[in-house]
């Protein structure tokens, strides 16, 4: 099997999380990146690590012409105008076998249909990049838990909660630019989380249907006078103005078509954990049986006093948005693998290679884009919408919520 081409179209923290990850999956090299921030950086790191000698390029067009597929890391309100740029490279004669998009795959129902279509139109098989639905810790439970699930039923409650700090860049903080505050950057993952759960064995991942929502949004450290200063000195964002929620919670209900089975998610997620860093928290609760998850816990622990904490400047060395270099730390030495980014770059090898969908494609990632937005818009009306219901259903097509319209201050404030 020769090595798939790989292009980047983003080349910010994310895309440098999956060039780790792809360093533990064989038949892959990155052969182009969008020439673009910190795009150098990312080309020496492949290098150096053995995925290739990448070109820089200067357009999307020329990315696509380097590659047998290409993934799209760069920032939420570019990915329409980029998926344009690689359709029309298709019609010009560029041979991509895929595309990979990382969450979310629109900032609206709009935004993620326009994606869908796009791929359609140039015949690209697709992945959606949703990191959480490969990761070992649930799919190994998930495994271990079938004979019991055959014997005494399904699960029938999920909860997942990811949290950390606050995002690396100005534009995350924007919620017009991302289309929303940690609802929209985190709570896909959650949702998704919970519904991979949820789902059957040997079920399509999008087998259980979704009924209801009901959700919360609120502005609990950040909308406070001392961090909106912090917000805007840092980041240039004026939450006085323009904020974004810092917390979101809420709970889906899923039908089993097949059994009539009503299921439930409960989903959090927070911008305003300011414990060791990053933690993504998950359990299922079965008739007689569970599962836990708590990334947290780790089998290495260091330990830094006081004095020794001078030397360990960069915090993130240890954990992903770590807030601290001292204490008794938390240390994962292989994050890329822990929250599925291998998972999910193995998951689209495989596929693109064999000229196929990945396990999540996009269409896939449209049905999450609609379930984001379904529980901001539960949200602002105060109330637990029937997504049975047409007119709900004809309402989210179009659907935009007010926070990622820059007035969360109108919901907000309250």
């Amino acid at each position: 099997m020769k090595n798939l081409k790989i292009g980047f179209i983003g080349s910010g923290f994310i895309a440098q999380f999956l060039a780790k990850a792809m360093i533990q999956v064989r038949n892959c090299e990155i052969s182009a990146i969008y020439k673009r921030s910190h795009a150098p950086k990312l080309a020496e790191y492949a290098r150096q690590n053995g995925l290739g000698d990448p070109f820089l390029c200067d357009s999307v067009k020329e990315v696509c012409n380097l590659s047998d597929a290409v993934m799209i890391l760069s920032p939420n309100f570019t990915r329409v105008e980029i998926m344009e740029k690689i359709a029309d490279s298709v019609q010009e004669g560029a041979e991509l076998t895929g595309v990979a998009c990382e969450k979310p795959l629109g900032r609206t129902v709009v935004e993620a249909k326009r994606m869908v279509e796009l791929s359609v139109k140039a015949g690209l098989k697709t992945a959606y990049f949703e990191n959480q639905l490969h990761m070992n810790l649930i799919n190994n439970a998930l495994e271990q838990l079938r004979p019991q699930q055959s014997a005494m039923g399904q699960f029938f409650l999920a909860r997942s909660t990811e949290e950390h700090a606050g995002p690396h860049s100005s534009w995350f903080w924007d919620p017009v630019r991302q289309g929303g505050g940690v609802l929209s950057d985190m709570g896909c993952h959650s949702i998704a989380a919970c519904r991979h759960i949820l789902t059957p064995e040997g079920k399509d991942p999008g087998f259980l249907q979704p009924v209801a929502v009901q959700a919360d949004t609120g502005l609990l450290k950040w909308g406070q006078p001392q961090y909106r200063e912090q917000l805007k000195k840092k980041f240039g964002v004026d939450y006085a103005k323009t904020p974004a929620e810092d917390f979101s919670t809420g709970i889906i209900s899923f039908k089993n078509p097949e059994t009539g089975q009503i299921v439930k998610g409960q989903f959090t997620d927070s911008w305003m954990y300011d414990k060791q860093g990053l933690r993504v928290a998950m359990d299922g609760l079965g008739p007689g049986y569970a599962m836990e998850i708590n990334t947290l816990i780790s089998p290495l622990e260091i330990f830094i006093g006081d004095e020794a904490a001078e030397g360990a400047a960069d915090a993130e060395t240890a954990l992903e948005k770590s807030t601290a270099t001292r204490g008794l730390l938390a240390v994962h030495p292989n994050e890329a693998d822990l929250y599925g980014y291998t998972g999910e770059i193995l998951d689209m090898v495989n596929a693109f290679a064999n000229n196929k969908h990945a396990m999540l494609d996009f269409q896939y990632g449209l049905e999450i884009t609609r379930l984001v937005q379904a529980a901001y818009m539960a949200a602002e009306k105060g109330t637990v919408l029937d997504l049975t219901d047409k007119n709900i259903q004809n309402e989210l097509e179009n659907y935009q919520s007010l926070i990622s319209l820059g007035k969360g201050a109108d919901i907000l404030y309250k």
